[in-house]
């Protein structure tokens, strides 16, 4: 794989190597924060010094079905060490689309130095790096943040209607199987979360792991991203984009991917996903 500056991203420098992460264990001005869909994997072995951030525990509002408000995420960020000019470097398993979960919601709140380590967990270990159990203890820091940003970045159900109603354009980038109504959940994984199946009208499948190499979980290049989203869907950057899955997880994945990989300059993520339109009353689904 070529390296991550030649690869021709809109912006190469929000992805890091492991080469980079390994030079940086030190540096007191970057964090390195791990999120996994698997809770065990963080206890078993991590990068030294990386903090977790569990993405139902810590991301969560406990009781509504919306993140942590601001007074939280603060307290989370103090607890984790991180002041607002920390570089926040995310990482995790899945090929990181946990770890992009996280770097959409620390966006969600402004934060501005974050990036992603390419390949995750997969590469990290495939390459023998160095492991430990120890969990770090970082003095408490101060942070402030400013009020979350739900305009920009996120879509919710009513926005997802109208941009249906004028025909938006959406990406699915659940599996084929999900998109075609087959099944409610990920192959290999139990059916739930929804009582229909099918697809918002209109909306693209692109599987989200298109966007990645299986042997290493690295992204693809420029050019292979865009043989994907514009040659074969026919995608603009210009385009306003909307992309979901079944709760929000696998599209920030895609899009991290068109946003700043490929520079598109409009793309929500509609974390409702299929959890909340499968259940809706009188919204429409399509079916092959």
């Amino acid at each position: 794989m070529t390296v991550i500056s030649e690869r021709g991203y809109f912006n190469a420098e929000v992805l890091v190597s492991t080469d980079w992460v390994a030079d940086h264990l030190n540096d007191p001005n970057v964090r390195f924060v791990e999120s996994n869909e698997d809770q065990l994997l963080y206890r078993s072995g991590h990068i030294p010094g990386a903090v977790e951030i569990d993405w139902v525990d810590d991301l969560n509002d406990p009781v509504r079905r919306d993140y942590l408000s601001r007074e939280p995420f603060e307290e989370l960020m103090r607890n984790s060490g991180i002041s607002a000019d920390t570089t926040v470097v995310f990482y995790g398993d899945k090929s990181n689309w946990w770890a992009t979960y996280a770097f959409w919601i620390f966006k969600l709140y402004g934060h501005e130095n974050t990036k992603v380590m390419d390949g995750g967990r997969l590469k990290w270990m495939n390459e023998g790096r160095e492991l430990t159990k120890d969990v770090p203890n970082y003095p408490k820091t101060s942070y402030k943040v400013q009020e979350r940003d739900d305009k920009t970045l996120r879509a919710f159900r009513d926005q997802v209607l109208k941009h249906l109603e004028k025909k938006g354009r959406m990406v699915d980038v659940r599996s084929p199987e999900e998109f075609r109504g087959e099944r409610l959940h990920m192959p290999d994984y139990p059916n739930e979360g929804a009582l229909r199946g099918g697809h918002i009208p209109g909306a693209d499948n692109v599987p989200w792991a298109r966007a990645t190499n299986p042997e290493d979980g690295t992204f693809k290049t420029a050019d292979e991203l865009r043989a994907i989203y514009l040659e074969e869907k026919g995608l603009k950057s210009d385009d306003d984009i909307v992309v979901y899955c079944r709760i929000g997880e696998r599209s920030s994945h895609t899009w991290f991917a068109l946003q700043y990989l490929l520079g598109f300059s409009k793309v929500r993520n509609y974390d409702g996903s299929w959890t909340e339109w499968g259940n809706l009353v009188g919204v429409p689904i399509e079916k092959p």
